[in-house]
Order: structure tokens, then C-alpha cells, then sequence
């Protein structure tokens, strides 16, 4: 236990921002998926 060496992984402050703008721009997609479906009734609009 006294012996053990402790392995910290630094994370690129960049990849985080990445990440958090993949995340806001999923959830965009997800709203205009939903806001599409719901005022049209279709899960592609103006596709047969």
C-alpha cells in the first residue's frame, strides 16, 4: 500500500473543450430532431 505509485493521466485542456462542444452540438441535433417531429409529424421532413 506504502509502495504503490500513484498514475495521474493529464487530460488536454482542448480535448475537454472539444468534448463539451460535441456534447452541446449533439443536444442541438436532438432538439431540432424533436422540434421537427413534433411540428410535422415527420422524423425527416419533406422526405417520403
Amino acid at each position: 500500500m506504502t509502495n504503490e505509485i500513484i498514475n495521474l493521466q493529464k487530460i488536454d485542456p482542448e480535448k475537454v473543450i472539444a468534448e463539451k462542444l460535441n456534447g452541446y452540438a449533439a443536444l442541438f441535433g436532438c432538439t431540432a430532431l424533436m422540434g421537427a417531429y413534433f411540428t410535422t409529424g415527420q422524423i425527416i421532413p419533406g422526405f417520403v
